[in-house]
C-alpha cells in the first residue's frame, strides 16, 4: 500500500485557504497539500498551491489568493485560466479530426462518426486533458459500455477514440503516446447463424409496409445482399431497370459490383423513378431524395427487428440476434438453400475470399442432409 492523498478539504483559520492530507501506509499524516478557493464569474474556483514539505505555508497561500483576486478585479488572466489554456483537451483534437475527414468522407459518414463520439465518448473524456488520460480511464469506458452494448459496438467506440489520439500524434497536436495503447478489445464471434425464414421475411415486410423508406430499404437489402452503406449510397444512376440490375458500392473493399432486382423491388422503383434526378438517392426521408445516415435507418429498424425476432435474447448473443446485417446473411443463406452455385453466391456477395462464402455451403440442397435422412431407409 502506497501513500495516498485524501480528497477531503480541511479548512484553515484563513479565509479561502485549505489543505488535503497525505497519509502514510500506517495512516499517519506525513504531508499536506495547500490550496485556495475563490470566486470567479459567479463560480467557485479551486487552485492547488503546493506541498507543506516544499515550503508552502498559509501566509504564502494568502498572498497567492490576494494576487488572484486582484487580477480578477483588474480583468487580468488568472493562473487557473492560464493553466486551462495550456491543456490539450480531447474535444479540441476531435474537432480537428472531424474537420480533416471532410477531405475524404461524405457528410453523412462524418455525421455518423460524430454521433458515436458525442453519444459515447464526449461526456467521458471530451473535457479532459489528453496527457492526463491513463489506460485505466479507457478501460472504465469499456466496462460502462459493455453493460448496455454488444462487444463489437464497444470495440468500435474505443477504436474511434484511438483513431482520434493517433490523428493528434500524427499532426503533432500533442506529444506523448496513445492513451489507448494496450487496451484489449472484447472478443467477438462474427459467425452469425440466424437468418430469416420465408415466414420471418413476410412478417418483416408486413411490419414495414407503411413506412416507404424502411419498406424499400428492407427489400433492397434482401434482394441485393448489400451492406447498409452500399444501399444508402445507391443513386438513380446506379439502377438499370431495363436489365433488372444495380451497381452496388462496396465501401469495405472500395469497389463496385453488380446486383440484381426482384420484381417487387423493380415495381417500387418504376413508380419512384419519375420523381428522381440522376444523382438522387434511392433510400431517403424527404422529397428531395437526399442521402440519409446509417443511424437514421438503425434507430427506425432496430426496434422492429427486436420486437419481431429478438425477444428474450441477450444483447451479446450475436449468433441468434437479428440485426440489419442479418438481412445480408439471409440473402446469402437463401441463395444457398435454393441451390445457387457457391461461386455465384461469392460473386453476388462480393466476397474477396471464397472461405467467407463457404460457410453457406452447408445450407445447399446437396449438403448431405437428404442423403443422411434416407441413409438406412
Amino acid at each position: 500500500m502506497a501513500n495516498k492523498t485524501l480528497n477531503k478539504r480541511i479548512p484553515t483559520n484563513s479565509e479561502g485557504i485549505f489543505y488535503k492530507q497525505i497519509i502514510s501506509e500506517e495512516g499517519k499524516e506525513i504531508d499536506k497539500i495547500y490550496g485556495i478557493r475563490y470566486r470567479e464569474k459567479g463560480k467557485d474556483r479551486l487552485y492547488t498551491v503546493g506541498k507543506h514539505s516544499a515550503g508552502i505555508r498559509i501566509n504564502y497561500c494568502k498572498q497567492q489568493r490576494n494576487s488572484i483576486i486582484n487580477k480578477i478585479m483588474l480583468g487580468e488572466e488568472t493562473p487557473l485560466e492560464k493553466r486551462k489554456k495550456q491543456l490539450i483537451l480531447v474535444d479540441s483534437i476531435s474537432e480537428k479530426y472531424f474537420e480533416g475527414l471532410k477531405f475524404h468522407s461524405s457528410d453523412i459518414t462524418i455525421k455518423d462518426i460524430k454521433s458515436v463520439y458525442n453519444n459515447h465518448l464526449k461526456d467521458f473524456v471530451g473535457s479532459k486533458d489528453i496527457l492526463s488520460l491513463q489506460l485505466d480511464d479507457l478501460e472504465k469506458i469499456q466496462q460502462q459500455k459493455i453493460k448496455k452494448y454488444a462487444p463489437q459496438t464497444v470495440n468500435q467506440i474505443i477504436e474511434l477514440l484511438s483513431t482520434i489520439f493517433n490523428f493528434g500524434l500524427k499532426k503533432q497536436l500533442y506529444k506523448g503516446t496513445n492513451p489507448s495503447f494496450g487496451i484489449k478489445p472484447f472478443k467477438v464471434d462474427n459467425q452469425r447463424e440466424r437468418y430469416l425464414s420465408t415466414d420471418d421475411i413476410k412478417s418483416l415486410y408486413e411490419k414495414v409496409q407503411d413506412n416507404p423508406m424502411l419498406n424499400l430499404f428492407t427489400r433492397l437489402a434482401l434482394t441485393t445482399g448489400s451492406r447498409l452503406d452500399g444501399i444508402l449510397n445507391l443513386q438513380k444512376k446506379d439502377i438499370d431497370l431495363e436489365n433488372n440490375s444495380v451497381t452496388l458500392y462496396d465501401l469495405k473493399n472500395k469497389e463496385t459490383y453488380k446486383g440484381f432486382l426482384s420484381k417487387d423491388v423493380k415495381d417500387i422503383l418504376v413508380e419512384l423513378f419519375p420523381k428522381l434526378r440522376a444523382n438522387s438517392f434511392i433510400v431517403s426521408l424527404d422529397d428531395k431524395y437526399t442521402q440519409i445516415s446509417k443511424r437514421q435507418v438503425q434507430c427506425r429498424l432496430k426496434p422492429i427487428l427486436d420486437e419481431l425476432f429478438n425477444q428474450e435474447l441477450e444483447i451479446n448473443d450475436r449468433k441468434h440476434r437479428v440485426v440489419i446485417h442479418s438481412l445480408r446473411h439471409t440473402f446469402a443463406s437463401h441463395l444457398a438453400i435454393n441451390g445457387t452455385p457457391i461461386f455465384t453466391v461469392q460473386k453476388l456477395m462480393n466476397h474477396k475470399d471464397i472461405k467467407m462464402t463457404m460457410r453457406y455451403a452447408k445450407l445447399a440442397p446437396d449438403s448431405g442432409l437428404v442423403q443422411i435422412q434416407n441413409l438406412y431407409k
